[in-house]
């Protein structure tokens, strides 16, 4: 939670429109200079003025329905510390798409209809009892 001057700053800052969807998506008003968009087109900031540490990145996500899987894995070791130069600076993480990736992305099917179920195919060791009735005379 921020306080309110700060509130009231980055409302200055970011605009109105921005102001609104940041407060829908990330509760919190955060304004910083666009360090890059990756090929999904989700946004990456940074603020190291002044935000807390460990906060001064964020990602502004392209969809409404956010999963970490939508980041890229350069940009995660970025937004995540690992890195201190983002994917586009850095010669070593700037690799492109590789043959065996995905041209589009695939979003994470767990806790979905689409989510691996294992099932057995082996016997079951206990049976469930099946009462028999005897016909009467």
């Amino acid at each position: 939670m921020s306080t309110i001057l700060r509130t009231l700053r980055n409302l200055r800052r970011i605009g109105i429109k921005d102001y609104g969807h940041q407060m829908q998506y990330i509760g919190d008003t955060k304004a910083g200079t666009l360090i890059g968009t990756d090929r999904w087109g989700n946004k990456y900031f940074e603020n190291l003025a002044e935000e807390l540490p460990l906060r001064t990145r964020w990602v502004d996500y392209k969809d409404k329905e956010f999963d970490a899987a939508h980041i890229e894995p350069g940009w995660h070791a970025w937004i995540s510390y690992l890195v201190d130069k983002p994917p586009k600076d850095d010669p070593i993480l700037r690799t492109g798409v590789r043959a065996w990736e995905t041209k589009g992305h695939r979003a994470n099917p767990t806790q979905s209809r689409s989510a691996y179920k294992p099932y057995s195919t082996t016997n079951p060791k206990i049976n469930n009892w099946e009462p028999v009735v005897a016909p009467r005379t």
